[in-house]
């Protein structure tokens, strides 16, 4: 094989590398925080918005795919991460529902309790939310499919909602003022992730929404790992 044969099947292999890279990595920083919560059977570290700006980011960013075609390693991408995300909350719902329901009821999403969003105590409401979710913004991509400006606020509102998505972590360190029970090494994986996508936004050209709100998840990403050595102390006095 030629000099040209070989380098051509390197930057084959790299590019399906990366592209593998990109549809999986996603959902690595998760893995720790899954069996964190499943080894302790403790839920209080963790925010579970953080699940829910994953789930409403890549609906749209599936939606936004049919108005503006972009590369499909980042639409299975969002498919994957929203299985995952579904995942972590099934675990952490049936964690809950063992222990003591949330003012030792039931809570539904057909209650229609805007006190209890999010914090139902049943995996069928979190389906059914996002089925709703879904269906208005399959039937709104629909109708002005022909729409430009529709079509790209979409998107932009998709990768803005999931470059806000360590928002809710960094919230809930802020209030309890402590980082116990978030497993730090998510963080340094959403921190790597990031970084690796933003790269890789950059050298494929994709959509500058892409690339400039990844810019904005990495500061959020260094902020939340910050927090863990501003509440240090609490976190040691609280692990004894």
């Amino acid at each position: 094989m030629s000099v040209d044969g070989w380098l051509e099947t390197l930057q084959w292999g790299l590019g399906w590398m990366s592209a593998l890279a990109m549809m999986f990595g996603g959902v690595v920083p998760y893995i720790p925080q899954y069996l964190d919560i499943k080894r302790t059977e403790n839920t209080e570290g963790f925010s579970l918005y953080v699940c829910l700006v994953l789930l409403i980011a890549n609906t749209l960013r599936i939606l936004f795919w049919f108005g503006h075609w972009f590369e499909l390693p980042l639409l299975f991408q969002s498919v994957i991460m929203n299985i995952a995300m579904m995942m972590l909350i099934s675990l952490c719902v049936s964690i809950r529902k063992r222990g003591q329901l949330v003012n030792g009821k039931e809570h539904v999403f057909t209650d229609f309790d805007y006190d209890y969003f999010w914090e139902w105590t049943d995996v069928q409401s979190y389906v059914e939310f996002m089925l709703t979710f879904s269906t208005m913004g399959c039937v709104l991509m629909y109708i002005f499919l022909d729409s430009p400006v529709f079509v790209e606020t979409a998107g932009f509102i998709s990768v803005l909602t999931e470059a806000l998505l360590a928002v809710p972590q960094f919230y809930k360190n802020f209030v309890s003022k402590s980082t116990f029970g978030m497993s730090r090494k998510m963080v340094l994986m959403w921190l790597l992730g990031d970084t690796f996508k933003t790269g890789y936004f950059w050298l494929r050209s994709a959509p500058l929404q892409f690339f400039m709100c990844g810019c904005l998840q990495i500061f959020i990403d260094v902020a939340v790992l910050s927090q863990c050595f501003v509440y240090r102390r609490k976190n040691s006095h609280l692990i004894n």
